[in-house]
């Protein structure tokens, strides 16, 4: 391109603030400002047009699906719900691992990733500690057990000649009249070497397991992690006329079934690298009384920490019909099969303007406004006058000035800067026409190669970064060769969560990471073939439901804005 044109500056300021996001020269949210400065100084935009791509609808909803998540966590109903499912589970470590996949997986579905997995972490490390206690007690009263049965047997074999040969055959040493054993601390060293290794290893497990679950849950639902609502806000920013085609229920449709199986196969490879073949001890089937002691020991720690809670409380179910309220909202404004909520009750020229983000933002408030609890002690004195006291509502603001990401609502909102800045530009459109030539390859060779992309560069920067620098160009990409701009689109943004190799890559890895029983390498092993997992999976995905899901077989025309397909 040539400089200076506006193209090219777009390009630079691109460009500078990728350099910023991988690097962290800056720290992200403040790279994702830049905008703000850059675009009105090369006359790219103006800067009230600029500024309201930071709190736009995508951001709303952002907002206010986090206010929800800080409100069960406050009041720690992600805690029983873990400790419930746990509880059904039980701790044979198939089942095990199995439950903790599955908690954190759901619970990441509607809290932070990161929130969650800081909570699942030590939960895990508290039962299997108990199971490791267990098993070291188990292996001492056996060895004691066994060494009064083996004096027992040398004080008999002391009454009759002993044949030295035969002695030395059962691996025994003749020292005069007497008979030393030799192997009775070694094989307790032995034992306590192997249930050590074994334990290391089922820690590891168990944390990588949790660390990967906390991302592949994310996917699951629009709210879930930040690339979805990056997409979702890019598609209705580019394509404003595509009849609001991502919502909190097609994209449940499409990228739930995903996250089941892709979990499923994380927990198939995980019991492979971890726990090996033998199905009778990872399920324990025909366990020995000492298994199955050593099971309910860690077994009662699932149930004291129930038992700890308590009943439910007012708040806690007050925040469970919401959530529950919040969820069935979302999922009936615009089902697409039958007419919805929103478009029956607020419905002005055959559109209506209530969107996931409006949902968001009401329940959000119902939380500030619902009391936490009734009490008839809830009075104060006050100059002998007794003065009714109202009990704290079900969230207040030091609550949330104190866990709201902040930083991630301005970086998603630089990434709709981003990409508006790109469209008035004209940076989308010389973009898509450079990679005309692509039209000759097959569409799905296409997508798994963006897919593995995404995937490869995620590890690296941050998933929202990485989406915000790929989806702008694979929308214009798909525009220059006429393919569902979704085609692409849907499977890089969930390629973006696919961090699974560095403990860079996302802060679940980090958290887990921080315990020091992981290394490196054991998280690039395991990382890599479930990477290359998630990618066949999320390829799988887009040809089959996804496609009849969106109708990925044909160019839409709201994506047609040159009419040139």
């Amino acid at each position: 391109l040539p400089f200076p044109c506006q193209e090219a500056e777009c390009g630079y300021v691109i460009i500078v603030m990728a350099l910023f996001w991988c690097t962290e020269a800056l720290p992200l949210a403040v790279t994702a400002l830049l905008p703000v400065v850059l675009f009105p100084l090369m006359n790219i935009m103006d800067s009230s047009t600029v500024s309201q791509e930071y709190l736009n609808d995508s951001n709303m909803l952002f907002i206010g699906g986090l206010l929800m998540a800080i409100a069960i966590e406050n009041w720690n109903v992600h805690k029983r719900v873990a400790l419930a499912v746990l509880r059904l589970t039980g701790v044979r470590p198939a089942l095990l691992l199995m439950g903790f996949m599955v908690v954190t997986a759901f619970l990441s579905m509607w809290i932070s990733n990161t929130a969650t997995t800081a909570m699942m972490v030590p939960i895990a490390h508290a039962v299997l500690e108990q199971l490791h206690r267990s098993e070291v007690e188990s292996n001492a009263t056996d060895q004691v057990s066994e060494n009064i049965n083996k004096g027992f047997e040398l004080q008999e074999e002391s009454t009759t000649p002993v044949n030295s040969k035969e002695i030395r055959e059962k691996g025994e040493r003749v020292m005069g009249d007497s008979v030393h054993v030799l192997t009775v601390e070694e094989d307790r060293k032995r034992n306590d070497n192997l249930t050590e290794k074994n334990h290391k290893k089922f820690s590891k497990g168990m944390s990588l397991a949790i660390c990967y679950s906390a991302s592949i849950g994310g996917i699951a639902t629009l709210t879930g992690t930040s690339p979805n609502l990056v997409l979702q806000g890019q598609v209705n920013q580019i394509f404003p006329d595509n009849g609001n085609v991502i919502t909190f229920a097609s994209w449940f449709s499409f990228a739930f079934p995903t996250m089941v199986l892709l979990l499923t196969l994380a927990w198939i490879w995980l019991q492979i690298l971890y726990f090996g073949f033998n199905f009778k001890k990872n399920f324990g089937c025909g366990a020995s009384p000492a298994t199955k002691a050593k099971e309910e020991r860690a077994y009662g720690i699932i149930k004291e920490e129930s038992r700890k809670m308590g009943k439910m409380k007012f708040a806690e179910i007050a925040v469970v019909i919401l959530f529950v309220l919040l969820v069935l909202l979302w999922f009936t404004r615009e089902p697409g099969f039958i007419p919805g909520w929103a478009t029956v009750l607020f419905n002005k020229d055959d559109e209506s303007y209530v969107t996931d983000g409006t949902v968001a933002i009401f329940i959000s408030i119902l939380l500030f406004i619902i009391p936490s609890g009734f009490s008839n002690n809830s009075r104060e004195q006050t100059d002998g006058r007794s003065k009714f006291q109202a009990p704290p509502p079900l969230l207040d603001w030091k609550v949330v000035h104190k866990k709201m990401p902040w930083n991630i609502v301005f970086l998603l909102g630089g990434g709709f800067a981003l990409a508006k800045g790109s469209e008035v530009s004209g940076l989308s459109t010389w973009l898509g026409n450079q990679l005309t030539p692509l039209e000759s390859i097959p569409f799905p060779a296409i997508a798994f190669v963006m897919c593995l992309l995404v995937a490869t560069f995620t590890e690296c920067a941050s998933n929202v970064a990485t989406t915000t620098l790929f989806l702008p160009i694979l929308a214009s990409m798909s525009q220059a060769i006429c393919l569902h701009p979704l085609y692409v689109m849907l499977p890089c943004t969930l390629s973006a969560s696919l961090a699974f190799m560095l403990p860079v890559a996302t802060p679940p890895n980090a958290i887990v990471f921080s315990y020091g029983q992981l290394k490196v390498l054991d998280m690039a092993k395991a990382g890599f073939v479930l990477n290359i997992l998630g990618v066949l999976t999320i390829t799988l995905a887009i040809n089959t439901w996804a496609s009849s899901l969106f109708n990925l077989q044909t160019f839409p025309s709201w994506a047609n804005k040159t009419g040139m397909c």
